[in-house]
Formats: C-alpha cells, sequence, structure tokens
C-alpha cells in the first residue's frame, strides 16, 4: 500500500492521525505501518457511535446437558467412534495461543508460563502432553493449529521449536495468526502504541475460525480431510484435548458443535452457562444471569442453569462455513489503553480511557443449530489459570495438578 492510498483509507474513517509522525520513522517502519493500515479493519470503530447498551437477550430456556452417567454408560460405544473418527485424520485440535501472561506477572507469550515446582513444567508442555495422550491411544498424529497475535507470534513459535515442540510431530503443528482490532479512545479515534504502530487487541474468542479461513489454514484443513475441530484455550492445564469420548458422543448425535462443561460450584460463579435462547444454542455469561435464572430449578430439582463452559468446543467444518461470512456481533469492551499522545510520549492510564472490540465465540455458537454440552469431571479437566493466586490462579492448578497425580 501506498503512502496516498493509506492517507485515502485513513480520511475514510476520520484517522488521519495515525500518520502524524509518519516523516519521523525509518523505511522499514513506514513500511510497516502501511501495512498495518491496509489490513486494519477500521469499521469496528463506528461502533462507537453506536448505542453500546447491552443487546436484548432472547428468551433464555434450559438446555439439557448429557450427564456422566449417560457418559459413562455409552462410553465404550462413543469412545470407539471417536477413536475410528481421529484415525482417519477428521479430528484437528485448535490451541486459542494469543494472550499474554500480563496477569501472571510475566511478559512473555501466556502458554510459556512455568507452572513447575522441582522442574520446569509449561503451559504448552501440560496441553501437548493431555493431547499426546490421545495419540498413543489412537496410533495417529492429531493435527494441531496454533492461533498466536502479532503480539506474540514470532516468541511463540521459536520457543515451540526450541523445546522440539515437548515430542510433538511437527509436521503436525501449524501456526496462525488472529485478526487483530484496532483499539481506540471514546471518540472512536485510533491510538498509537508507537509512533509507527496502531494500538490493536486481539479480535476476540470469536474471530479464530475467520482468522484461520484467511491464513489459508482452514482450507488446507479441509483439504487433508479434517471434519472437525477442537477449539481449546490455552489456559486450562488440565483439559482433554481431541478427546475421543466427546468426539464420539457429537459424531454420534450429529451436533454441528459440542461444548464441554462442568457442573458450577456455586451459582454466581464466574463461569457462562449453556443455555438456549429463542430456542437456539447459546451461553449467558456470568455477569447477565439475573437472581431469577440462578434460582431456576428443572423438572429433578436441579438448578437450570447448572452446567458452565469452558472454553472447550468441538466444531463441525461443514456447518462453520455456512457461517463463515456471517457478521457477529461486535462487543466493545473498556480497557486502560496504553498510547502516545500529542507529544509522541507513551501515557500508562490508571483508568480505562477507551475501547477494544472482540468477537465472541458464543455468537457462533448461537447461528448453529444444535450443540451438546457434554459433562466433564470438574477436578478431572477444570484447572484454569487466569490470576497468580487465589481462584482459578497458578496456585490452583497445581493443586489440581498434584491431586491428578501429575508431577510438577
Amino acid at each position: 500500500m501506498s503512502y496516498e492510498e493509506a492517507l485515502k483509507k485513513l480520511k475514510d474513517y476520520g484517522q488521519e492521525h495515525v500518520l502524524a509522525h509518519y516523516g519521523e520513522l525509518s523505511e522499514t517502519e513506514k513500511e510497516n505501518l502501511l501495512t498495518q493500515i491496509e489490513i486494519t479493519d477500521f469499521s469496528v470503530l463506528l461502533a462507537c457511535k453506536e448505542d453500546k447498551k447491552a443487546a436484548e437477550r432472547g428468551e433464555i430456556t434450559p438446555l439439557a446437558a448429557m450427564q456422566l452417567p449417560e457418559i459413562e454408560e455409552k462410553r465404550e460405544k462413543f469412545q470407539a467412534i471417536g477413536l475410528e473418527t481421529i484415525r482417519k485424520g477428521k479430528v484437528g485440535a485448535v490451541l486459542l495461543a494469543g494472550g499474554m501472561g500480563t496477569r501472571l506477572g510475566s511478559d512473555d507469550p501466556k502458554g510459556m508460563y512455568n507452572i513447575g515446582l522441582t522442574k520446569e513444567v509449561y503451559i504448552f508442555q501440560r496441553l501437548i502432553e493431555n493431547l499426546m495422550d490421545v495419540v498413543e491411544m489412537s496410533g495417529s498424529w492429531v493435527p494441531l493449529y496454533v492461533m498466536t497475535s502479532d503480539k506474540n507470534h514470532e516468541a511463540t513459535v521459536s520457543f515451540l521449536k526450541d523445546k522440539d515442540y515437548f515430542g510433538y510431530n511437527k509436521d503436525y503443528v501449524t501456526f496462525f495468526m488472529q485478526e487483530m482490532a484496532p483499539a481506540s479512545d471514546y471518540d472512536g479515534k485510533v491510538y498509537m502504541e508507537e509512533k509507527g504502530k496502531i494500538s490493536t487487541s486481539p479480535n476476540g474468542n470469536g474471530g479464530w475460525y475467520s482468522s484461520m479461513y484467511k491464513w489459508g489454514v482452514a482450507e488446507k484443513a479441509m483439504e487433508d480431510g479434517v471434519e472437525y475441530l477442537n477449539v481449546f484455550a490455552v489456559d486450562n492445564v488440565l483439559q482433554r484435548i481431541a478427546d475421543p469420548c466427546f468426539v464420539g458422543a457429537v459424531v454420534d448425535g450429529g451436533y454441528a458443535v459440542g461444548a464441554k462443561v462442568v457442573k458450577k460450584c456455586a451459582p454466581d460463579e464466574k463461569i457462562g452457562v449453556i443455555c438456549l435462547e429463542d430456542g437456539r444454542p447459546s451461553i449467558v455469561e456470568y455477569y447477565e444471569l439475573t437472581q431469577e435464572l440462578m434460582n431456576a430449578r428443572d423438572e429433578k430439582g436441579d438448578p437450570a442453569y447448572y452446567f458452565g463452559v469452558i472454553l472447550n468446543y468441538l466444531f463441525r467444518i461443514a456447518d462453520l462455513e455456512k457461517i463463515r461470512e456471517k457478521k457477529l456481533p461486535l462487543h466493545v469492551v473498556e480497557k486502560k489503553i496504553p498510547h502516545l499522545d500529542e507529544k509522541g510520549e507513551l501515557v500508562k492510564p490508571d483508568a480505562p480511557n477507551g475501547y477494544k472490540f472482540e468477537q465472541l465465540v458464543l455468537d457462533m455458537i448461537h447461528e448453529l443449530d444444535g450443540c451438546l454440552p457434554f459433562e466433564v469431571e470438574r477436578g478431572r479437566e477444570f484447572a484454569p489459570i487466569k490470576n497468580k493466586t487465589g481462584i482459578d490462579s497458578v496456585e490452583s492448578a497445581r493443586a489440581l495438578c498434584k491431586e491428578n497425580g501429575i508431577q510438577l
């Protein structure tokens, strides 16, 4: 993209200030900035001018989960179907690893965080070891697609390469980068991170398939015969990936998507719950749960909205292709955004000063026709690391790993 083309694009969105320091940049910095302008979707900034109140939710009703007793009864059948599907190369795994370990006190990608006590045990290592269990069980390598971001791509690729992918076959590991969305002030003016770099952030966990497609990775997966993608977050060090029983249950039931869920430990636990919204599968975030929904009971007397999602989903690619070009809702989130001021000096705000823009996986699920909520045991599959100490922390994850016989 030329300077003139970049300026025209910026004028169309009222963002000419992006080029304010262009004359001070080196040739490489100029080239990088023009490329960033070319690939950045400034249309998301229009959301700043719209009413940012939460969209009205439809009618929320319960969606029954397949619970542990039923799963145990059918485990042998589901396991056989799942293993056959994996052996035929129809299952791929997508690791959402675009984030940094900032909340853990680290400047590295989150997956590089060491949770070991007597030896080095990295988050990436734990996840790959879990996937290796399935490789050994099935005798087949599962294609692993790792989504990074522009903030951690090089560090992630170098780290996994240096660690020899923790024993995983590198021929089955593919990297792609998540699309980035610009961060702006309250008036919709993008912030500058540096004189030659727009402040951006990953476009939310709902952007994973569009990013995968943009990089040509989704098309390659389909050409290779992959029909299902198990999408999972980087921070849960106990989760089972490409779990044959889960795969078999989804395939056997002919579902567009399956969602691993756990029983909530408290009505107000900070975890989204699976449900129906206007008769279609959906997720209600914990902060949207009304007292009425928290107190609702099913016919057995159990909480009607009992099962929380753990960001481990199995999507059928044919169904993802049907919704690929559909515009998902844009979620506008207030954040503290470091930026350059008018003098070109870096400002690190103490309070929220603008917006970041995200798409969420829950909106993808709501577009699909059928979802299987599939219960797993909390103590065996749910050890999220979101904080350094306390709830959902490095400390709690270490304790759960110990309970499961994992040496740290």
